[in-house]
């Protein structure tokens, strides 16, 4: 018999499952939207929803000290100077 899964794999675990549920709610709207202004106050609720819970499980990695918010805070700040180049998401 196996037993309960420590703290670190809980993290993973529940972490996992909130991404992929996001990565399916998005699927979702790309399939049926083609432009933002289109999609329908359900399917942003249903999007926040998800969303939230990614942020959830991040802020949790922090609290047990994967890392820190600004190690994110310093991604994030990367990952927006990379998109600048290869995206139009980022205005100057």
């Amino acid at each position: 018999m196996v037993g309960p899964i420590n703290k670190l794999q809980q993290l993973m675990t529940i972490t996992m499952e909130e991404c992929g549920e996001l990565t399916q709610r998005r699927s979702k709207i790309m399939r049926k939207y083609k432009e933002i202004q289109e999609i329908n106050e359900e399917q942003l609720a249903k999007l926040l929803e998800e969303a939230g819970d990614v942020l959830c499980m991040l802020e949790l990695m922090v609290e047990h000290g994967l890392f820190t918010n600004k190690d994110l805070g310093s991604r994030v700040n990367e990952k927006r100077e990379k998109l600048k180049q290869w995206s139009d998401l980022i205005n100057d």
